[in-house]
């Protein structure tokens, strides 16, 4: 993707630097022959100097070097980076996403990252709460872009999943007359940036913060199971289907106790679970009874059968047993029932 070597290059631009200058910018941006980075603190102290005198030795080596003829003889591959960041991101792009598209080997990311800290084609804005860090070409392009992802985010509820084509189109309709001119794998790209937005292991977008994005254990493992397969799932179906989909190993009986215990899941059967967010019921089978005949009053025999059924995976003869429990429930004299008193 790109027509020259790193490596050779960062080199040649440290030449031009006395020693001590070019020593500390191997170490900063990991340059040297192991790849290893340092902070300014572990600098300062291999030289016995501040972490602010480090950074002024840091700064000045840079300068020295953007001023150097090595630099300008070079200035081509600088343009060349200020047209893959208008080529991959349309203006800007997620720092991690641009050197993952250019290298996946550490050493040669560093070498890449610190020409980008040279190059003044581009320009750089640092990480915050909102989003990673960026480079980017045009500002007003950079602007539009953080300002639509701010939208997006804004409008996800705090659980909510989408699926990535239902993320796009509302980034798309944020984006207005930007997107039109930008194909769908820019746009996935911007999306990068945000660190509001994220997306889990099964290719669902929503808040980045949320369980249901970012994955700790198995009952948030066990939420996406089953949210996926789309109705109730038997406590061993789910432990199965969350080895296969996310290579994790879950344990049937580890499985089960964190279903029981999370709010997310409602017992529908002998073992068998849906999410509460589906509407069912939570408690047992004459909760259930109860609840219906307190909201829509005496019902028949089979008009209870039909509405437990829809809230419960149990026989017939299951719900008419419960029935009988004359301290919950009254047989009237046309037939139907209703709460006893």
């Amino acid at each position: 993707m790109i027509s020259f070597k790193p490596k050779q290059i960062t080199k040649a631009l440290l030449e031009v630097l006395p020693e001590r200058a070019r020593d500390v910018l191997e170490k900063r941006y990991g340059l040297g022959q192991d790849g290893d980075s340092f902070t300014l603190e572990a600098i300062g102290q291999s030289y016995g100097i501040t972490r602010e005198r480090v950074r002024q030795i840091e700064n000045y080596g840079i300068q020295s070097i953007q001023k150097s003829e090595v630099y300008k003889k070079n200035y081509e591959l600088f343009v060349e980076m200020q047209k893959l960041i208008d080529q991959l991101g349309g203006g800007i792009i997620a720092e991690h996403v641009l050197l993952d598209e250019l290298s996946t080997d550490p050493a040669t990311r560093n070498h890449l990252y610190f020409l980008l800290i040279v190059g003044d084609p581009f320009y750089k804005s640092k990480e915050n709460p909102q989003y990673s860090h960026r480079w980017f070409t045009e500002r007003r392009v950079a602007d539009n872009v953080e300002k639509a992802l701010r939208s997006v985010h804004k409008g996800l509820g705090r659980d909510e999943l989408v699926s990535e084509a239902e993320i796009i189109s509302r980034f798309r309709n944020e984006l207005a007359e930007l997107a039109e001119v930008h194909n769908e794998d820019v746009l996935k790209r911007w999306l990068e940036i945000s660190k509001q937005i994220g997306r889990n292991p099964l290719g669902d977008w929503g808040v980045a913060d949320s369980p249901n994005i970012r994955v700790k254990g198995i009952r948030d493992y066990a939420y996406l199971a089953v949210k996926r397969h789309g109705s109730p799932m038997h406590f061993r179906e789910v432990a199965k289907t969350i080895n296969e989909l996310f290579d994790h190993k879950a344990h049937v009986a580890t499985t089960h106790n964190e279903l029981i215990k999370d709010a997310r899941f409602v017992l529908v059967g002998r073992g068998l679970y849906a999410l509460t967010e589906w509407g069912y019921t939570a408690g047992v089978v004459k909760d259930v009874l109860r609840e219906i005949l307190a909201n829509d009053g005496p019902l028949s025999r089979e008009e209870l059968i039909d509405k437990v059924r829809k809230e419960r995976y149990v026989k017939d003869n299951t719900i008419l047993v419960n029935l009988q429990d004359a301290n919950l429930f009254k047989k009237l004299s046309n037939g139907t029932y209703t709460l006893s008193e």
